[in-house]
């Protein structure tokens, strides 16, 4: 259920029995308070003149006065503390008087009256009370005892009061935590997404999106490392294109980052899965082949250059291709220097050419 749809005694869970627990505690027993219900007349009798002394002498106090604002809060104020003071002497003190009593302290918890306003409110009205039945009651024992009793229950009604401060506190404390909860998780999935981001980032090239010389090298020597386990074929091909300073040159930067976008483009979108495109620098590439001959290798090239020349005729691609040998300790840098030759020996043929 919600709490909106409780009563403030529900929502406290303060039944029948706790009720009666608090009243034993504080020493009231029922004939005590039903003897409270003698004095009533004598108190409705008082009540404008009680009303009026106590709000005088509250908005003489500055946070207090600024608390109330303005006239018709007053007037409100004064109507709820008419009847606060009425129902001190009803003689009945149970769900219904109890309720009103908590709804008191969330009252005063929501306009921001702080503890210690309260407290001293609750002297001066007990005060201006005592002044009253001190007036009418003669007998001294009487008075001892009925001054007593309200003394208690005031104590009584404190306690219900400050039971709804505290709640209403412990409520806002657990809506920050779970706000600070929501806050940091969102926070933590937006480093984690960042994360994410920077760590692309750190092993992609920005122009191309293939993977970063780095990056290529720690694959290549994982994957290198796992084709000798295995027994399985890696080529290694590393080409870039010949003369591409000239397009720079003659044609500009831009043209020069198409020409270099859409050999990466080519190769996230022909290769296998498993394959590794690699931006090594400048205008030369490098594609790790896990289970791969030298053969296949080959028929790649092909079809890169001739998509290649169909989009760009007059420019033309040097390749280099090394098979790794499964038997011996070349590292993936030796690996990578030999691919780089036989790229080399390419560029001595005019127009695309693979060297193997």
């Amino acid at each position: 259920m919600r709490r909106t749809e409780q009563t403030l005694v529900e929502q406290m869970q303060i039944n029948d029995v706790e009720i009666q627990h608090r009243m034993s505690l504080l020493g009231l027993t029922s004939n005590s308070l039903s003897s409270l219900l003698n004095y009533k007349p004598i108190i409705e009798s008082a009540i404008e003149n009680v009303v009026n002394e106590f709000y005088k002498k509250q908005t003489e106090v500055d946070e207090i006065s600024l608390l109330i604002g303005d006239a018709d809060t007053l007037t409100r104020l004064r109507d709820a503390q008419r009847q606060y003071i009425i129902d001190l002497f009803c003689g009945r003190y149970e769900h219904e008087y109890v309720n009103n009593r908590l709804r008191i302290g969330m009252v005063h918890k929501r306009i921001g009256v702080e503890p210690k306003l309260y407290l001293s409110a609750v002297c001066t009205l007990k005060e201006l009370i005592f002044n009253v039945l001190k007036e009418t009651i003669n007998d001294q024992t009487e008075l001892h005892q009925t001054l007593n009793i309200i003394d208690k229950l005031i104590y009584f009604d404190t306690t219900l009061v400050f039971d709804t401060y505290i709640d209403s506190l412990v409520g806002e404390i657990e809506n920050a935590k779970r706000r600070t909860e929501v806050y940091a998780k969102g926070l933590e999935e937006k480093v984690a997404q960042r994360t994410q981001e920077l760590e692309k980032l750190a092993k992609l090239d920005p122009l191309t999106n293939l993977y970063n010389r780095r990056v290529m090298q720690e694959l290549l020597q994982r994957d290198l490392a796992r084709a000798r386990r295995h027994k399985s074929p890696l080529t290694v091909v590393y080409f870039d294109l010949d003369d591409f300073k000239s397009v720079n040159d003659t044609q500009g930067h831009l043209k020069g980052d198409e020409v270099l976008k859409y050999i990466g483009q080519y190769l996230l979108e022909n290769i296998r899965e498993i394959d590794i495109p690699c931006r090594y620098g400048g205008d030369e590439f490098c594609i790790i082949l896990p289970d791969c001959e030298l053969d296949s290798a080959f028929t790649i090239c092909e079809k890169l250059i001739a998509a290649f020349e169909q989009q760009y005729p007059e420019l033309h691609l040097s390749f280099g291709l090394i098979a790794a040998p499964l038997d011996s300790t070349v590292d993936a840098e030796e690996l990578i220097n030999r691919a780089d030759k036989k790229m080399y020996q390419a560029k001595e043929h005019k127009g695309s050419y693979i060297m193997r």
